[in-house]
Formats: C-alpha cells, sequence, structure tokens
C-alpha cells in the first residue's frame, strides 16, 4: 500500500491543477520499474501503460504460432494487426488484463519461455516500429505513465519528466524469483539470475532502440530502497516538473 505521504503528495498535485502528458519510466528487467510505475500513475490518477507487456503479447503470439523469431516479416505482421487490448475494472487506472487478438494473456506472457523470446522479437525495426504507433496512439488519449526500455529515448523523447530506474542484478534476480513463486511458478535463483545477465546484455546490445538512460532522465538506483520511497522521489519529480509549490 501507498505510504500515506504520498497521498499528500498526489492531492497537492492534483489540486494545483498541474498536468504530465508523459512520465516515461525506463530500467532493466527486475528493477522494479513495472511495480513503481503502477503505484505513480495510482497516485498521481493518471493512466498506465505496459509497453513491455504489448512486447511480451507478440512474443507469445509468435511461439503459439510456431513462428521463427528470426522472421522479422512475420514478427512485424503480429505486431500491426494483431490488436493488442488492455482491461479495466471499477474505473482503475492500472490494467488488470492484458490480450492480444482477443485472447487473454495476462499470465501466458510472464511465462520462463516469454522471457527467452521477448527479447529477439523486440530487436526487430519493423516490430518496433509497429507497436511504437499503437503505444503512441494509446498515450495521446490522455496523462499517462509510460513504462519499458526505450521510452524517454525512443518512443517519447519529449516527455516532460523520464526517469531510469535500476537495481544490482542480483537484488533483480532476487525479486523476480519471488515474483515467479508468487505467480505458482519456478523460483529457481541462480537460472533467474542467468537470464537476467543474459537480457541485460541483449537489451543493451541489440541495434534497435538499445537499453539506455535518456540523457535527461533521472537514474534511481532501488537495489536499498523500499518501493514508498522509489514512488515518493517520483511523485516529487513530477511536482517539481509543473512548477508545484
Amino acid at each position: 500500500m501507498v505510504h500515506k505521504r504520498l497521498n499528500t503528495y498526489a492531492s497537492a498535485f492534483i489540486a494545483a491543477g498541474s498536468t504530465l502528458l508523459i512520465i516515461a519510466i525506463d530500467g532493466p528487467a527486475g528493477s522494479g520499474k513495472s511495480t513503481v510505475a503502477k503505484q505513480v500513475a495510482s497516485c498521481l490518477s493518471f493512466h498506465y501503460l505496459d509497453t513491455g507487456a504489448m512486447y511480451r503479447a507478440c512474443a507469445y503470439r509468435a511461439l503459439e504460432l510456431g513462428i521463427d523469431l528470426s522472421d522479422e516479416a512475420s514478427l512485424a505482421a503480429i505486431a500491426r494487426n494483431d490488436s493488442i487490448g488492455f482491461g479495466y475494472q471499477n474505473g482503475e487506472v492500472v490494467p488488470s488484463r492484458v490480450s492480444i487478438a482477443g485472447e487473454d494473456v495476462t499470465d501466458a506472457i510472464r511465462t520462463p519461455q516469454v522471457d527467452k523470446a521477448v527479447s529477439p522479437v523486440s530487436a526487430h525495426l519493423r516490430v518496433r516500429t509497429a507497436l511504437v504507433e499503437q503505444q503512441r496512439a494509446i498515450a495521446a488519449r490522455g496523462d499517462y505513465v509510460v513504462e519499458g526500455r526505450d521510452i524517454g529515448t525512443a518512443v517519447f523523447p519529449d516527455a516532460e519528466l523520464k526517469v531510469f530506474v535500476t537495481a544490482d542484478p542480483q537484488e533483480r534476480a532476487r525479486r523476480r524469483a519471488d515474483q515467479n513463486i508468487e505467480r505458482g511458478m519456478t523460483g529457481d535463483y541462480d537460472k533467474i539470475y542467468e537470464a537476467i545477465i543474459a537480457r541485460d546484455k541483449a537489451d543493451t546490445q541489440r541495434e534497435v532502440s538499445p537499453l539506455a538512460a535518456a540523457s535527461d532522465a533521472v537514474t534511481i538506483d532501488t537495489t536499498d530502497l523500499d518501493i514508498d520511497e522509489v514512488i515518493e522521489a517520483i511523485v516529487v519529480l513530477a511536482r517539481r516538473e509543473q512548477g508545484v509549490r
């Protein structure tokens, strides 16, 4: 649950009538950016867009259809033609469901198989181009916290606030293992750590939109911070960006 003082910051932000069109939050796997982005969106009454889920949905669809992950044309066709949707309940700002081509894939896109497939899928320029178009169209509907790996550098380079969230690889592996156990999956730390190192290498060395902090992003190392401290820091940055005193 968000710390009580965060609600005070949010109330001041909203009462002042200030808005941010885009808060871009980037970071590597297991850095906590998804959890942080969702909480920030809720705190500020912004919508939340998980771009990583969109790439995962495409990767899942490709695996289900037996498409070779090096087949850029076929993968781009999925990204371009198979509609990716987010389901909301009771007016929530954070979607609780993810679908592609009408299939609910909320849980299916968080498996180890998809973990391995998402980097090669997202490395294709035509896939990224198609999904970026979808992401920009979604974000044009209102105020959004957008989370991913190249939001501040490629998708929304003009975002008013950019944050790069990171953490020590060992801590990121521990967090991912805990998440997997909560979802009823294997929590093998060693394998998860190896996967995170491999994912970091793939993401930072890919030719198309590699993972990197934007030159004007604020970097927050979450290794020794609890979630409330990270959320508070970003909310304060948002208020400062808008000149709220």
